[in-house]
Formats: C-alpha cells, sequence, structure tokens
C-alpha cells in the first residue's frame, strides 16, 4: 500500500474530534480516489475520552458511575476502520500555521513534531476553570483532582459552589445528595444539613438557558438537598489565590469575599462557571483575525469551514463560534462537516459530476430551549426542543 500523503488532521479527541473522524472515515473516504493516499490523523492531548458531562457525578465516588463506562480508550474505537486510514498521536497542538499549512504538537513524552495537513479539522473543545470537570491537561491529572477532592470529603462541613449554569447546578445537587440525604417529600427543604453547600450567582436565576418555572423548580429541588442558593451575587476573590483551580489548594479551606463585601468561609471552594476555548495554538499574530473577542475560532456558520484559515479547514464543537456550546449541537455539526470535507476533497481531487453538483450541506443552530439538568441521584429539570417539559 502507498504511504499516505494527504493528511487530513483532527484536532482533539473528545466529542467533536471522535466524531468528525469516524464519520469522515466512514462517509467521506469510500468516495474518495486513490483513498490510499489519505490519513486521518487525530492529535489528543489525552488517550482516552469521558463523558463530560458525567463529571459532576463522577468526581464525588467510583461508586457513582461506572468508571470503566466513564473512560474510554480512543484508539480501540478506530480499530473497525482500514489499518493505514487512521493514526492516533497524543500530542498537544501548539502551533497552527496558515501558511505552511502545518501544525506543531507536544507529543506526551519528547520533543515538538511537525505535520503537515491536506485538512484540517479544529475540534479542540475547552477548558473549566476547575481541573475537575474537563482534561484541561489529561486523564491522569483529572483523576489526581478527583483523589485530591475526594480525600478532602469526609472532613468538610461547608463548600461554596460559584456558578449558576449545569454544572454548577448539577455539582451542587450531587453533593448535597451525597453528604445530606433528601428531605422528605412534605418538606420544602432539608433542615440542619449535615454539610452547609452555597450557590453563588451572579444572574437573576439558576440555569439561565431554561424558563423560570423550571429554574424555581430546579432551586426548589436543591433546597431539598440542604444547598442555599445565592443570586445576584459575584464572588469577587478567594483566598488563597487560586482555589478550587490550582492543584495544590484544589480542596482547602478557602474564604470567599462576595462583591457585597461579604465573606463566606468554606471547607472547599469550587469554581464551577464559564469556560476557556483550547485556542493557545493560534499564533499571537493570527489571534485578532481568528478569533472572536470570547476566544472562538471564527467559523463560518453555515458551512463550518475556517475561511481564514486556508482550503479544506474546518471547526466544530465548543471552540468553533458556530453554536452555542452543547453536546446535541455537535452531533448536528459532524454530518455537515462530513459533506462539506467531502465534496472539497472530491473537487480538488478533479472529480466533476452528480458526487460534488449542487450546493453545500448547511448547518442550523438549534436555538429551542434544550437542556437536561440532573440535580441529585433521581431528580432533574429540562427542556427538549422547546416542546418537551421535563421534571423528573
Amino acid at each position: 500500500m502507498a504511504t499516505p500523503e494527504k493528511n487530513i488532521v483532527v484536532l482533539g479527541g473528545s466529542y467533536g474530534g471522535i466524531s468528525a473522524a469516524h464519520s469522515i472515515l466512514k462517509h467521506t473516504f469510500p468516495h474518495l480516489p486513490n483513498k490510499e493516499t489519505y490519513q486521518v490523523v487525530m492529535i489528543s492531548a489525552a488517550s482516552q475520552a469521558m463523558c463530560r458531562p458525567g463529571c459532576p457525578r463522577a468526581l464525588i465516588s467510583d461508586d457513582l458511575l461506572d468508571q470503566s463506562r466513564f473512560f474510554v480508550d480512543i484508539q480501540p474505537q478506530f480499530e473497525q476502520f482500514p489499518k493505514d486510514s487512521f493514526r492516533f498521536v497524543q500530542g498537544t497542538a501548539v502551533e497552527l500555521d496558515h501558511e505552511s499549512r502545518t501544525v506543531t504538537y507536544r507529543p506526551a513524552a519528547g520533543q515538538p513534531e511537525t505535520i503537515s495537513f491536506y485538512a484540517l479539522v479544529i475540534a479542540t473543545g475547552s477548558s473549566t476553570p476547575s481541573p475537575m470537570f474537563s482534561f484541561n491537561q489529561d486523564e491522569t491529572s483529572l483523576r489526581a483532582s478527583w483523589s485530591a477532592f475526594r480525600q478532602a470529603l469526609p472532613t468538610t462541613r461547608s463548600i461554596v459552589v460559584a456558578g449558576g449554569g449545569p454544572t454548577a447546578v448539577e455539582v451542587a445537587g450531587e453533593l448535597g445528595e451525597f453528604l445530606n440525604g433528601r428531605a422528605g417529600y412534605f418538606s420544602a427543604k432539608l433542615e440542619n444539613p449535615k454539610v452547609s453547600i452555597t450557590l453563588v450567582t451572579s444572574s437573576t436565576k439558576i440555569l439561565p438557558v431554561l424558563r423560570p418555572a423550571l429554574a424555581a423548580k430546579a432551586e426548589a429541588l436543591l433546597a431539598k438537598l440542604g444547598v442555599t442558593v445565592l443570586k445576584n451575587t459575584r464572588v469577587a476573590s478567594v483566598a488563597p489565590e487560586g482555589s478550587g483551580s490550582e492543584a495544590d489548594v484544589l480542596a482547602t479551606p478557602t474564604t470567599v469575599t462576595l462583591d457585597s463585601g461579604e465573606t463566606l468561609e468554606a471547607d472547599i471552594y469550587i469554581p464551577a462557571f464559564g469556560i476557556t476555548y483550547n485556542t493557545g495554538f493560534i499564533r499571537e499574530k493570527d489571534r485578532s483575525s481568528s478569533l472572536t473577542p470570547e476566544g472562538r475560532i471564527h467559523t463560518c456558520s453555515a458551512t463550518l469551514r475556517v475561511e481564514k484559515a486556508g482550503p479544506r479547514v474546518y471547526a466544530v464543537g465548543d471552540v468553533a463560534s458556530a453554536a452555542r456550546p452543547a453536546v446535541h449541537n455537535i452531533l448536528a455539526e459532524i454530518p455537515v462537516l462530513s459533506a462539506n470535507l467531502k465534496r472539497d476533497l472530491l473537487t480538488d481531487a478533479g472529480v466533476t459530476g452528480a458526487a460534488v453538483a449542487g450546493e453545500d450541506r448547511v448547518f442550523k443552530e438549534d436555538t429551542k430551549e434544550t437542556q437536561l439538568v440532573p440535580i441529585g441521584q433521581s431528580k432533574g429539570v429540562g427542556a427538549g426542543g422547546g416542546l418537551r417539559y421535563l421534571v423528573l
């Protein structure tokens, strides 16, 4: 077999990256002429993928979620495809050069290496302020953060969670049920909880994506787990600095100062608000033209092409500006990416006729109210497609 000459590089090994690579290999490769000259090369900082939405439950105890299903090795997921059609590289992208069409990455061990790309899919995702909710580095660092957190739980008597989105609400609920149990059916809230848990949000309500009635229901469910919600309140600072975010002060007694000047003393502080988009590999000189003000890759919302980066460059998932970060949006983006990449590859290969006729496939974000938020182990709120109203 000929040595692959045309690398289709996929940056990222989570939902977007794995789904994109699978779709390309399954739906695009079979139609390519001289397909043996192409290879999908995935570059991921972690050798495993994990169910990121399950982190608020999984971080508390291995007994709450089957860890063998929560973490999945990436390479075996591609064994169904021809051997030379896929290559996995564990490494972190450090520089994207649009002009030379190369990506430089730092392997898990060794010196930085550079790979040229014929096509590029950017699916590097995002990182969270707390290292307990995402692969901010890799699977080893995630598990280490969980271990430090679990060791602190038995002596914890007060927890402050900053944030009002799904992650903050879920982790407050999971901790509430795990540490305090649940109030009786006829009780509006859990009186005298063993552990004081305070959820602090700068918004007028928790779960801003959902309608007010669902937010109110979520707050009522949290009260039954011993969680107190402070709204219209922002965390101004924490001491020690970096508490909840940095490894050496991940689960340590913290003084939380609110924007009102009030202070809360917490045995554990958990920053569960916002995300940082993983675009550190974009060169400084390209950042103003390549990134949106919030730090995402400028992506055509219809075709998912990164038009300023040259031909056959695409972006999907959290890091792409095409849609609100959400798993259901990623799943809707993948068929569009695969179809348009196929069209671009066939056109560049000189294929004519029905295979490249017609218009590009177009992505259209579903902006209807869609979010499902577990609160504790058996309750939750949510909406699907703006049509279904769910209270478990």
